[in-house]
């Protein structure tokens, strides 16, 4: 609620109570500016203790933790204040009586109920203010913590997306390194691909999300990249299809650590091997599955240390939250390990 409303909401709701009065006093004689002003003394006190509790005992005393003074200074307050009232209100009656219109002696059990209600209206008013500060004061609370939540969660992203950078550029860079030892050519085509890949990590991954035809090409660079130092024995398939005309947008390389680990423990030197990559959208859901043969690494091998799946983990956590899927594991053959990953846009 802007400031604005909040003004306009507290203006209408006590000009209604000001005017309910009206209803009450003499019909059919006229009412003159001193009598209405006598008989509106119930409600003036329902605003003088709403505004004492909302601007200054709330604030200072409940919220600070001084409750034992806050309720001490309410019962005071709105003992007296009700007594009062109930005086007031039976001599303005005596003091503007109209002819005919004589009110009735009350009883002193009714005298005693007619305070009990004002006491109670004031107990009220009170209580009302105390709430609405309260809810104010929560609400923007949790205003602060959601824009905090959202500064921090957007730097988390920026600091996953820095550690993926240098993590997928030493292992291309380790790949390129082995592979000038036996084919400069070869060399000179990969770092051709890295060109293109390094742009790609320059400029669209500093946004939150990028082109779905731009990632696309990007992971088949990547792929293209590896298959250069592969023999040709090596089973390496990429497919990539849309079948909608508008194309999502993805969050960048979202599937490059899941590709890395499917070439490093997907490929052996001395058994088959494969890896197979399939990409696809329909405008609505995306998918990435990839399967590669199983060649686990042994525990001296280190390299890795499942970094890359803890940075895709967590990035589907922040970036698609409740609306992806994530199945992997080792297939019953145990021959081959498939990731797959379904993302609603």
């Amino acid at each position: 609620m802007n400031r604005q409303t909040e003004i306009l909401l507290h203006i209408a709701v006590w000009a209604l109570l000001f005017l309910a009065p009206l209803s009450f006093m003499y019909h059919g004689n006229g009412v003159s500016l001193s009598q209405y002003l006598m008989v509106s003394v119930s409600p003036l006190t329902m605003m003088l203790v709403f505004y004492l509790n909302y601007l200054l005992l709330t604030p200072r005393l409940f919220v600070k933790g001084e409750k034992k003074y806050f309720w001490l200074i309410n019962a005071t307050l709105c003992i007296g204040l009700g007594i009062a009232v109930h005086f007031w209100m039976a001599y303005s009656h005596e003091l503007f009586e109209m002819p005919g219109n004589s009110l009735p002696s009350m009883t002193m059990l009714q005298n005693v109920l007619i305070i009990l209600r004002d006491i109670f209206n004031l107990i009220l008013s009170a209580a009302i203010a105390t709430t609405i500060h309260l809810s104010l004061r929560w609400h923007k609370s949790e205003e602060a913590r959601l824009e905090a939540e959202t500064a921090r969660t957007e730097a988390e992203l920026r600091n996953l997306r820095n550690q993926i950078s240098p993590h997928f550029l030493l292992n291309t860079l380790n790949n390129i390194y082995a592979l000038t030892a036996f084919d400069s050519d070869k060399a000179q085509q990969a770092i051709e691909q890295l060109s293109k890949m390094l742009r790609h990590m320059l400029y669209d991954n500093q946004h939150e999300n990028v082109e779905w035809g731009d990632e696309v090409e990007f992971l088949e660079n990547y792929v293209n990249l590896m298959k250069i130092r592969l023999p040709q024995s090596v089973d390496v398939t990429f497919e990539a299809t849309s079948s909608h005309l508008s194309k999502p947008s993805v969050a960048p390389l979202l599937f490059i650590s899941l590709i890395e680990n499917a070439f490093k423990h997907g490929i052996s030197p001395t058994e088959k091997s494969f890896v197979h990559i399939r990409l696809n959208t329909d405008g609505r859901l995306i998918t990435c599955e990839i399967e590669n043969s199983n060649h686990p690494k042994s525990e001296q091998d280190r390299s890795g240390h499942g970094v890359g799946l803890q940075q895709v983990q967590r990035r589907l956590d922040l970036c698609y939250p409740g609306r992806y899927t994530w199945e992997r594991g080792v297939n019953d053959d145990g021959q081959s390990y498939y990731s797959h990953i379904h993302i609603t846009t």
